[in-house]
């Protein structure tokens, strides 16, 4: 009843802390921050367009002060905007590394629960094949009651430990199953960063 219940244990902790990681992401956060700033840098692009800046217009219907209030302005909120991108880019560093230890430990948990499956098929079959075999045949030859009985006993045992072997069976199939699911959120970490990347890289400095 006991074979294998630790490692199912450990399994069963280790799909709900999963779970919780991925539950605790507040990636739209920084999708809304991606937003903002590229709305900011096209929301002063596009005001000094209208108003005719950099010789669209003639100098005179737009002050300097003007431009450079408004720059000032969207400054600061682009500021604000990049400090948050950059903690949110550290905490998803963070996690993307945390993520390919898990699956690391996911694989050795499977080939754990491989190995506990394969070694008890092992001596089930030893156990049918020969103290299974013997009692029966003793309890035949006998045809004592409590050598059959015996006999029973141990052909329950054995399709218990049958039933049991099937259990770890469902639980490496859960193991199976979170391999893919800790990769995507690995692959979906990677993404963000790297588009805080090219924002805070590419877009801010161009503008």
């Amino acid at each position: 009843m006991q074979y294998g219940a630790g490692l199912q244990k450990k399994m069963a902790d280790f799909s709900g802390e999963t779970l919780n990681t991925a539950k605790a992401k507040d990636l739209g956060e920084v999708g809304d921050l991606l937003v903002s700033v590229v709305g900011e840098v096209k929301g002063f692009d596009s005001e000094t367009e209208k108003k005719g800046i950099f010789g669209r217009m003639k100098k005179t219907q737009v002050k300097l002060n003007e431009l450079k209030a408004r720059y000032d302005k969207a400054e600061t909120n682009i500021t604000k905007i990049t400090n948050a991108l950059e903690d949110h880019q550290v905490t998803l560093l963070k996690d993307v590394a945390t993520l390919d230890k898990m699956y690391d430990l996911n694989l050795d948990s499977y080939k754990e629960m491989t190995m506990y499956i394969l070694a008890g098929k092992q001596r089930l079959q030893e156990v049918r094949d020969t103290e299974l075999k013997e009692l029966m045949e003793k309890a035949e030859q006998t045809g004592r009651p409590e050598d059959a009985q015996a006999a029973r006993d141990l052909a329950d045992q054995c399709d218990r430990f049958e039933k049991k072997l099937y259990d770890l069976k469902l639980t490496r199939q859960v193991s199976m199953q979170m391999a893919p699911q800790i990769r995507l959120l690995q692959n979906n970490d990677s993404l963000l960063v790297e588009r805080i990347q090219s924002t805070l890289s590419n877009t801010l400095p161009l503008w």
